[in-house]
């Protein structure tokens, strides 16, 4: 990997797939007490991870399938979309349900990483598409199966067991380009540098902003799955894309 992209990673990518700051003062202590369980500040910032990650991860999946120069890429795109999908109609049921706020708009950090693939061309863009993703897939992993392990409300639980299949699915496609520069990519995910909160933090929607949908493509394999207290319908089987 070159020097250009290793500055692009230390700039952008760390610490986390979701680009969220830990924003919480206490991530156990409990905020609400919910019908599904207890709500603690680590699941309700959890909870607007994901939902941050998908609105970078959705349109950098449309721009692999546009710009890709491998199958590969071009397939990686596709779990880009098909997994965030199904992920943001899970959270966009999920933050309602446990009165959370949840974003409109990526965080600056995830901005920077739509910027630099929108710029990229050629093999470029596939090089820095499979290590960003790479890098940052890889760092959100062990903080998803600590909310899995942790949390008491079967709400997060549900999102959490459907962002890890989701997360582990990523990685793999990732990759299967065989473009990862594991040396850089590792030593990005255990070296992170100090950023300001302002540049990992999805801004609030602002009064009576429409709500933005990551719409599922047609021919998508993925489907949310279905939540404590909902009825199953043929459709709602999970699957990974």
């Amino acid at each position: 990997m070159g020097g250009a992209l290793s500055v692009t990673l230390v700039a952008l990518a760390y610490p986390s797939m979701l680009g969220v700051t830990k924003v919480s003062t206490s991530p156990d202590r409990v905020i609400a007490n919910t019908q599904w369980g207890p709500l603690t500040e680590g699941d309700r910032d959890f909870v607007v991870k994901v939902r941050a990650a998908g609105l970078w991860e959705y349109p950098v999946g449309q721009l692999a399938e546009k710009k890709g120069q491998s199958k590969a890429v071009l397939i990686a795109g596709k779990h880009l979309i098909d997994g965030h999908a199904a992920l943001d109609a899970t959270v966009r049921k999920v933050g309602p349900m446990l009165n959370i706020t949840i974003p409109n708009k990526p965080s600056p950090q995830q901005q920077g990483f739509i910027n630099t693939l929108t710029a990229d061309q050629g093999k470029q863009f596939d090089k820095d598409f499979a290590n960003i993703l790479r890098v940052t897939h890889g760092s959100i992993f062990n903080t998803i199966a600590k909310i899995r392990s942790t949390t008491r409300n079967t709400l997060v639980r549900a999102l959490a067991d459907q962002a890890n299949a989701t997360v582990l699915d990523h990685i793999t496609v990732m990759e299967q380009t065989g473009l990862v520069d594991f040396p850089q990519v590792l030593f990005q995910e255990t070296t992170p540098p100090k950023l300001p909160a302002t540049d990992l933090t999805p801004p609030p929607p602002a009064a009576g902003e429409p709500e933005v949908v990551l719409t599922a493509p047609p021919d998508t394999t993925t489907q949310p799955p279905v939540l404590p207290g909902e009825t199953p319908t043929a459709s709602a089987t999970p699957q990974v894309g």
